[in-house]
Order: C-alpha cells, then structure tokens, then sequence
C-alpha cells in the first residue's frame, strides 16, 4: 500500500500541472481573438481630414445643355487635380448653378479658372454673366446619407472666427434642427480666412427661411462678429 501511495503521489501532481497549464492556454486562445477585435473595431473609426474645395456660381440657359458640357470638361478638370464633387440648382431659380469639386493645389486650381478655354467651353455651354469662383479649406464635413435634397449655403465675413465660432457652436445643432436645420459643411476661404461659408440640409423650408431672416438670428450674427449682410443660396443637390 505505501508503494502505492509512493507511486500515485508524483502521478497525480503531474495530471493536476497538466490540467492548469491546458485552461490557461485555453484561456489565453480565448483572449486573444477578443483583443484583437477590440483593436479592430478601433482602428475603423473614420477620422475627418479637412480638404479644399473650389465653389463655382452662375447661371445658365439651359440646365441640359449646360450639364453636357459639363460633363465633357471633366479630362481638363482632371489635369489640374480637380474631382467632381456636388452640383445644386437653385430653388427659386433651377437656371442658377452652384458646382463644388475638391482640389489638392491651389495653384492649379486658379490657373484653371482663368483657362481661356474654360471661358469658351461655359460661354458655349450657356453660361450667361460673369462666373463666380471661390476657393476654401473644408473644416467640418458630414457626408453620412440622409434623404433631405435641398440645401441652404451661407456666406458671411466675420471679425474674429475663433469669437464667431464659440458663438455659433453654443448655439448647437439641436437649436438649429429645431429650426428646420441640420450642419452639413463649414469651411474658410483660402484668400480669407475670416470669410465662412457653412451648409445646411433643410428639413423644414418654412421654419428654415424664417430662422434666417428673423430678428434673432440677425442679432446672434451680429453678436458674433458677422460683418455686412449674409449671402443666402437655397439649392437642391443633383448630383
């Protein structure tokens, strides 16, 4: 019987060492992947990265004619780093066309608004009056889908952006919402950095229309630094 006992003893530690050292790579197999996925789910957190944009207003004829030469500008846009990116028709007026295309060199960008053949190719597509070109820095962007078509683009110079931002942002997306407003763009010009220009999707135009014009709009611009009279373009998204 001692033999026995003798022979069992170092039997069974080895069987208990076994059995520890099997749950704790069990345990670890088990981890792991759970680790993984957590620095999986981090990693596809999109992170908003400004760019710049070349915004371009005018009017034309006829859409039709006009979005067919357009569209067979678009190799001369791509030599000077110009991509498509959205183009609105005017609410009250369908013949007054704003175009936005991103651009990576602001060089470039102005050299192809001052083509010779750019001039020619609108004047041919039914551009009537002189075309409106502005370029900005893109600071705040959300492009998630939503099923709002129509659009209100605001442009205004302000003394001091860091004072006008505290103002607008205290202001927050949920008083705008409420009237008929939801934040979908803000950017600064390049040539002026004091000059914003912010978008709005419109959920409520009579609520939207009257938020804008109303007194107390008009005194929180002006507390904020707003200089001059906003420009307001209500537009619907086409492309």
């Amino acid at each position: 019987m001692r033999n026995i006992k003798k022979f069992l003893k170092p039997v069974l530690i080895v069987i208990f060492t076994v059995a520890f050292l099997s749950c704790k790579n069990n345990k670890t197999e088990k981890t792991e992947p759970e680790e993984a996925k957590a620095m999986d789910t981090t990693s596809a957190v999109a992170v908003f990265e400004p760019f710049k944009v070349i915004v371009i207003k005018h009017k034309v004829a006829d859409y039709e004619k006009w979005r067919k030469g357009y569209d067979a500008h678009d190799s001369v846009r791509k030599a000077y780093g110009i991509s498509h990116y959205m183009i609105g028709r005017g609410i009250d007026d369908s013949n007054m066309i704003v175009v936005i295309n991103k651009f990576s060199d602001v060089q470039k960008a102005k050299d192809f608004s001052m083509l010779p053949n750019l001039k020619e190719a609108m004047k041919n597509a039914g551009v009537t009056g002189k075309p409106e070109f502005s370029y900005y820095d893109v600071i705040r962007n959300d492009s998630s889908k939503i099923d709002q078509k129509d659009r209100l683009m605001v442009a205004h110079r302000v003394k001091d952006f860091d004072a006008w931002l505290k103002v607008y942002d205290a202001e927050g997306l949920t008083t705008r919402m409420e009237e008929g407003l939801i934040d979908r763009g803000m950017a600064r010009s390049i040539d002026d950095p004091n000059m914003v220009t912010l978008v709005f999707a419109i959920t409520d135009m009579k609520k939207a229309k009257a938020s804008m014009t109303s007194e107390a709009k008009k005194k929180l611009m002006m507390d904020a630094g707003v200089e001059g009279t906003p420009q307001m373009f209500f537009y619907k998204i086409v492309d």
